[in-house]
């Protein structure tokens, strides 16, 4: 672990507010060191290097953290475990829920969930199409899974009534909107500002129609 990603963790985490103990930072670190030694025979991430992961893989995922609401929150196409794992670490009263259908990506996950003693976290190897819970989220939340389009029609019988769906997007995200006109979904954008990262971030912040 190279010496500056504890100090641009301490500084991006004072940035967001985020006030973590230096036991949460040392997990969320172990994690990472995790992500990067599984990364070349699983493929988990694009991003290479530990620092760039501190800031596009921890700060922005919990840059969402006072937007989550109370309750269980699923991670759908959950991955290396973002943002779900990082959020876990974050709220370790709050349980998370993290789903993926790839065999490789949920082993990475049971790993993390065991070695990091995650008792806050549940993995579940599944299509979300064909997931069936035995009672419904209150949130669902995403990052990089699917257009927003998509992700309704693929989450919205996973969600509970009143509850929402978090999608965490970039720029781009406006182009998505207009596909959602006619589906009864409300939306709300939430500009995110990551510490260290040049791109604007955004939650979409979906309501669907009882």
């Amino acid at each position: 672990m190279p010496e500056s990603a504890p100090v641009l963790l301490q500084q991006g985490l004072r940035r967001l507010g985020v006030c973590l103990a230096d036991a949460q930072q040392d997990t969320l670190l172990a994690y990472l060191d995790l992500v990067h030694r599984w990364n070349k025979a699983y493929n988990l991430t694009a991003v290479r290097g530990l620092d760039t992961m501190v800031t596009r893989h921890l700060l922005d995922s919990l840059a969402v953290i006072d937007l989550l609401p109370s309750g269980v929150v699923l991670d759908v196409g959950s991955g290396a475990g973002l943002p779900g794992v990082p959020l876990a670490v974050a709220r370790p009263d709050q349980t998370f829920h993290l789903l993926d259908s790839n065999g490789k990506k949920t082993r990475f996950l049971y790993h993390v969930k065991t070695q990091l003693a995650l008792d806050n976290v549940e993995v579940l190897e599944q299509r979300v199409e064909s997931y069936r819970p035995s009672s419904r989220y209150p949130t669902i939340i995403s990052r990089a899974f699917a257009s927003l389009d998509t992700m309704v029609s693929s989450c919205a019988h996973l969600l509970a009534p009143q509850g929402v769906m978090l999608a965490m997007k970039a720029i781009g995200v406006h182009d998505e909107l207009p596909a959602l006109e006619d589906r009864g979904v409300s939306v709300a954008l939430q500009e995110l500002q990551v510490p260290g990262l040049d791109e604007t971030r955004y939650l979409a912040q979906l309501a669907l129609s009882q």
